[in-house]
Order: structure tokens, then sequence, then C-alpha cells
């Protein structure tokens, strides 16, 4: 609780800081900000290609592939990039560590919000790939807002964690680096979950992105409210609180020493 009212009591400058950040990530190019969006829009296209067109995919849940692809990839490219970054915030922010009047944990949620930024645009995106294919929004969409809440709250629970161990142990990074690269193979967004033996699913679904990929596409496709999953909403904010409870001691407990190791 206390955690939680440092950063509800900061959230006007986090906002101010989040926006600095994201306008510095990119500040050095001569595209600016645009580079932020140009990778993933060619990571989707490529894999669009390859499904699409070179595996010829057929439609997915009665909608087309890239329709279907894009609800769970694009989540997944604000989940890995926050994760990420957000995970770097100490260390690369390690001059305002030692400062005594600064409230440090305001620095992952920065990262956060700063790719969050990015995820709006892609949001946007989505909805205009769904109107390319005749999908226009209904009710149901702004459940949206509800996945894209889920998603933040998971990213700030596993970036207390990595985030406060990062200063002492810099392998941190890389471990991250691989979770992120297999989570994405092993998180349904290529393919379908329905295409696993069924008594092998439930450990598919215990993965916390399982049910947010499946949300969006619940949102966009299926048009299934969240309450209507109330076993995996129960799971999913179990284990987040846990892994929140998780960062939020390790924090504390690590805090201290912060200045002595950066």
């Amino acid at each position: 609780m206390q955690l939680i009212k440092e950063l509800w009591s900061s959230k006007s400058f986090i906002w101010s800081f989040a926006k600095n950040d994201f306008k510095t990530r990119y500040s050095g190019s001569i595209l600016g900000i645009t580079w932020a969006f140009i990778q993933p829009i060619m990571t989707l296209l490529t894999f669009w290609f390859v499904f699409q067109v070179g595996f010829r995919s057929t439609a997915v849940q009665d909608v087309p592939f890239i329709c279907w692809f894009a609800a769970g990839l694009i989540p997944w490219f604000f989940f890995s990039d926050a994760w990420a970054n957000a995970g770097n915030a100490f260390t690369e922010y390690n001059y305002l560590i030692k400062k005594v009047v600064f409230k440090v944990s305001m620095l992952p949620l920065i990262k956060i919000i700063s790719s969050l930024y990015i995820h709006v645009v892609f949001i946007a995106f989505l909805v205009l790939i769904y109107a390319v294919y005749g999908l226009y929004p209904n009710l149901v969409w702004v459940q949206l807002f509800y996945y894209s809440f889920c998603m933040v709250v998971l990213v700030i629970a596993l970036t207390f964690i990595t985030a406060s161990i990062t200063p002492f142990f810099k392998d941190i990074n890389n471990i991250v680096t691989i979770i992120l690269q297999f989570g994405m193979w092993l998180t349904p967004i290529m393919w379908s979950y329905t295409m696993v033996p069924e008594k092998y699913q439930a450990f598919f679904k215990l993965n916390p992105m399982y049910y947010i990929v499946e949300g969006y596409r619940d949102t966009l496709i299926n048009h299934v409210w969240f309450w209507h999953r109330y076993n995996q909403t129960f799971w999913f904010w179990g284990i987040t609180l846990v892994l929140f409870l998780l960062g939020a001691s390790l924090y504390k407990k690590l805090k201290p020493h912060f200045a002595d190791v950066l």
C-alpha cells in the first residue's frame, strides 16, 4: 500500500517525465519517434506475409488471419517492450537514485507509460486493420481499456521484481530477453491453443499473457465479456497480485542499497 500511495501521489510528475522519456528515446535519429512504429509494423507485416501468403493460412475463428494474428501480436509488442525497458529503469536513471528527495519508485512506471504511448497508436492501427476487412467497433470493444489496464499492472509487477534485482545482478536483463523470446512462442499468438490436446491446454492457460491475448481476441472477434471468463480472470488477478507483492517486497528490501552499487 505504501508503494501504491507513493506512485499515486506522484502521478502528474510521472506523466510529465514519461513524455520526456518517450521523446528522448528517439531524439538522436533522423526519423525520430517514427522508429517506435516502423519495427513493430514491419514485424507484423513479415509474419503476415510468411503465414498468410507463404503458408496460405486460412481464416481463424471466421475472421481473416491478419485480424486474428494482429489481435495477439500487438499486446505482446507492448508487454515485451515495456518489461524490457522498465527493467533497466534504475540503472538507466542511476544519477537520480542518489538524490534524497527523488521518489525512485516512479522510474519503472515512467518507462512503462513511455511504451504505453506506442501501444495506444497501435490500438488505433488495429482498429484500422479490422475496418479494412469490414469489421467495425461495437460496445464490447471498450474492453480493450480493461485488458490494456490488466497488462500494465502485470508489467508493473514483473518490472519491480527484475528492476530491483538488476543493479545487483546485471544478467537478469539477458534472462528477461530469453523469457520474452520463449514466451512469444509459448503464448498462443501465432497459433491457437485449441491445436494442443485438451489435457495440456491448462498448462498454457497458466501464463498470465494468455489471458491478455485471448482477452483481446474475445473483445475484437468473439465479442465475449471478461466476466464470462471468470475462472481465468480470478487466476490472472491472483497471480498478478502475488507477483506485485513479491516485487514490492524486493523493492523495499533492496532500495536502501541501490546508491551503493549504482
